[in-house]
């Protein structure tokens, strides 16, 4: 998908959802390093996985107008994370979909941050983009992010097992929720 529209920043009531900036990479590795901000994640990731992270995130950006936005508080400039649109990889639920995901850093849990941003993202995704469904995907034990999903209005559909994380691997056991555009964001 390319597209000439482009969604480089955004603000909700809290927050300041924008591209990324040199700035943001350190704090990234650290939320990335962190083993409890990650324990829904198969690994954490050191500074050059981190780093890598952010330029396929700008590559998609550049690419199709949005991806996942780099988070701060608008208040006081502090990044907290990444909330937005991703592309759904072969071999899951609505693969070839977009999915609304996030990942915060510990001192941003607890504060309504990933709900407000993931609400903003679903808004470009359905009343700017005319995406026709979001989709979201989780480890089963993930129940912080259920949580949040659910509060988003998206609706379980199936649960599998991740083809990318080993068997055996608490996990694997994935879930699935899916939401379609409300009729009053149909658009024309």
């Amino acid at each position: 998908m390319t597209t000439s529209v482009r969604f480089d920043r955004m603000e909700t009531e809290r927050l300041i959802m924008r591209r990324w900036q040199e700035s943001d990479r350190e704090p990234f590795a650290e939320l990335n390093a962190d083993p409890e901000t990650m324990r829904f994640f198969p690994a954490t990731l050191d500074r050059e996985a981190s780093n890598a992270m952010i330029e396929t995130i700008e590559t998609r950006f550049d690419r199709q107008g949005f991806g996942f936005w780099a988070l701060e508080v608008a208040a006081t400039g502090m990044f907290i994370g990444f909330t937005g649109l991703n592309p759904l990889p072969d071999g899951v639920p609505g693969a070839g979909g977009m999915e609304v995901g996030w990942r915060l850093a510990r001192h941003a849990w607890h504060h309504g941050y990933a709900t407000e941003a993931a609400r903003a993202a679903l808004g470009v995704a359905f009343d700017n983009m005319g995406l026709p469904e979001i989709w979201s995907l989780t480890a089963v034990l993930n129940e912080p992010s259920q949580a949040v999903i659910r509060r988003l209005g998206l609706t379980e559909t199936d649960r599998f097992d991740h083809p990318r994380i080993p068997a055996g691997d608490p996990l694997r056991p994935q879930v699935a929720y899916h939401g379609t555009r409300p009729a009053a964001s149909k658009l024309p």
